[in-house]
């Protein structure tokens, strides 16, 4: 899952942008609001992390900025003003969730995962199809009831496609929400994840549609 950070901390950042790629995430790091308010013009993301206090622009006016332009990506604001009047305005400018200066990463990676769930229409913290169970917070998948090993990316790429069962996407939609930008990705390397997820589950869960990607069917 892609994420864009937007912290001018630097230690703060570095502490985040390490945290959250243990978790899973493909972090895009930004210090300065006016760069992050372009980035997000040009780029997808699942989740975007943001400060307020920017430098250039500041934070409220990067995620007005964001729903003028019918931008609907969740947001967590990192804030240190914990007053009801700055959250009352953070959640009228478009923010989705607060959390206050100084948390913990664990905090930060559970509202993250509520966000997640919430913007793709689920209730419970699994996803659920035939037979193969999902938890985004542990990490884990089986099937049958059965423990399948599977690598950081075969995870990430099964959970978006259950994520989006009935959709078909492309293989740079999904290489777009595996990789950050400093990350090098080889030319079939969402083919080799495919292929493993294949083997290691019912080879039919996940369909190919020639020319145009990968699709979970729904039941």
């Amino acid at each position: 899952m892609r994420l864009l950070l937007v912290e001018d901390d630097e230690i703060l950042g570095e502490g985040l942008v390490e945290g959250l790629k243990m978790e899973g995430y493909a972090v895009d790091w930004l210090t300065n609001g006016k760069l992050a308010d372009e980035a997000l013009k040009v780029n997808s993301y699942e989740l975007i992390v943001l400060d307020l206090n920017l430098p250039d622009m500041e934070g409220l006016d990067i995620l007005r900025a964001l729903r003028a332009r019918k931008d609907e990506t969740p947001v967590m604001v990192l804030t240190a003003k914990d007053t009801v009047p700055d959250r009352v305005l953070g959640l009228d400018s478009g923010a989705d969730d607060f959390v206050i200066k100084p948390f913990e990463l664990d905090e930060v990676c559970a509202r993250l995962r509520a966000l997640a769930r919430r913007n793709e229409g689920r209730s419970v913290p699994h996803i659920e199809y035939k037979g193969i169970i999902l938890d985004p917070a542990s990490h884990q998948v089986t099937w049958n009831d059965e423990k399948i090993d599977l690598s950081q990316k075969e995870f990430e790429i099964l959970s978006f496609l259950m994520s989006n069962i009935g959709r078909v996407i492309s293989r740079a939609r999904l290489e777009e929400s595996m990789y950050s930008w400093d990350s090098d990705v080889e030319s079939n390397t969402v083919e080799v994840h495919i292929h493993h997820l294949r083997k290691k589950l019912d080879p039919s869960i996940i369909r190919t549609v020639r020319g145009v990607g990968y699709i979970i069917d729904e039941d």
